[in-house]
């Protein structure tokens, strides 16, 4: 008979006339205990997986290959069956510990030992109407099954989103404690890899998914969520190594940003030591907007000045302590840097006012730049070194 497309799919399209219906249900109805065990041993034989599961997963992964043979036989038998039902029978933990895949093994191995068994177990007459059935069935048990990992995938991953966000919120807010590391550790974080933490504007379509598989392209792990205005990543993973490398590879991200910097903090040992990072990139993209023709992907030190000048004490300390603290050590370094930067940056006139050779003058040139990291011969790091030194001399002097 032809099947009527608005019979509802938890009832088969009949097989045989319903006189002989009953009879049919009745002789397999009589095989399905034989029929299941020979599934257990199809599935124990045929897939590693089933075999090492422990001892409870195998025993609740034998009840659903029962209930879906049960379940065969009521809906062969006309009534109302919903095949979402079969795997109501396992905890929901099952679902974690088989995948989807693996499902579709059970229950692809369940209609095939059904069909071998129903050619041997079976009078011949029977058969054609019971594999047809089996087959209908079978994929109305697919369907149900994807169904079932399709809602638990939604759900799976608006609770990952929820962690996520939460320990995004956790490393800006300096609260990283070990129950912070414990959540991201469910997401799958390396929790000792090194990390560093960006902050960009967010744009209206940005998609975190699409966003986390191009960062693990470019070898990034990474955890993100919009906050506002801004979009907060904290990155790890083996592209994560000096300064310097670890920008050109969020460089590459940068597109997924809305239009503007894109500010990344210094690079800290483990995700517990992120909330330094966040807060210099937090820091510096407040402050970014005062250094419009800077590059579109910087570092927050790339931003001392601005910050300094925006209110941050950390990059006054910075400026303070460590870049003029590392030329005040030395007091020719110190005096060089200084004419240096009051002569507009002219070697043959800085070597004129200190009365040494402009050969001197270069060497020093090239000390500071060693022990300061900043050259002062280029226009933005000798602005960066002016700024150093005035505040350390005004440190100095409330000192």
């Amino acid at each position: 008979m032809i099947s009527n497309p608005q019979r509802s799919a938890s009832a088969p399209t009949p097989v045989q006339p319903v006189r002989g219906k009953a009879g049919l249900v009745k002789r397999f109805r009589a095989v399905s205990s034989e029929i299941n065990t020979a599934t257990i041993a199809a599935l124990d034989a045929r897939h590693p997986w089933f075999t090492r599961l422990d001892a409870d997963s195998r025993s609740w992964i034998s009840m659903v290959a029962r209930t879906g043979i049960d379940g065969f036989v009521t809906w062969l038998a006309g009534e109302h069956f919903d095949p979402e039902s079969i795997f109501e029978v396992a905890p929901r933990l099952m679902a974690r510990r088989i995948s989807l895949r693996q499902t579709v093994d059970l229950v692809r191995t369940t209609t095939e030992v059904v069909e071998e068994q129903i050619g041997q177990l079976l009078p011949r007459n029977d058969r054609p109407a019971l594999q047809l059935g089996i087959l209908q069935y079978s994929r109305e048990v697919a369907f149900a099954a994807a169904a079932i990992y399709a809602r638990a995938a939604e759900a799976r991953g608006a609770w990952d989103s929820r962690i996520e966000a939460s320990v995004i919120d956790a490393v800006v807010r300096a609260e990283t404690d070990e129950s912070v590391l414990s959540r991201a550790s469910t997401l799958g974080w390396d929790t000792e890899s090194k990390v560093t933490v960006a902050i960009g504007g967010v744009r209206p379509d940005t998609n975190i998914d699409v966003l986390r598989r191009a960062a693990g392209k470019v070898g990034l792990d990474m955890l993100a969520s919009p906050q506002g205005e801004r979009l907060v990543c904290i990155f790890g993973g083996r592209s994560v190594t000096s300064p310097v490398e670890t920008s050109h590879a969020i460089d590459k991200l940068h597109h997924f940003f809305a239009e503007g910097p894109v500010v990344i903090g210094p690079v800290v040992d483990s995700l517990a030591e992120a909330s330094q990072s966040a807060r210099e990139a937090a820091s510096g993209y407040r402050a970014a907007r005062a250094w419009p023709e800077g590059p579109t992907t910087l570092l927050s030190g790339d931003l001392l000045p601005e910050r300094a000048l925006s209110g941050d004490g950390h990059a006054r300390r910075m400026l303070a302590s460590e870049v003029y603290g590392a030329l005040a050590s030395n007091k020719e370094l110190l005096e060089t840097a200084v004419s240096f930067l009051d002569h507009g940056s002219s070697m043959e006139a800085t070597a004129r006012a200190m009365f040494v050779h402009p050969n001197t003058v270069r060497y020093r040139l090239k000390r500071i730049t060693e022990i300061t990291g900043y050259n002062p011969a280029n226009s933005r790091e000798a602005y960066i070194l002016r700024m150093a030194i005035t505040l350390g001399r005004l440190q100095n002097t409330r000192a």
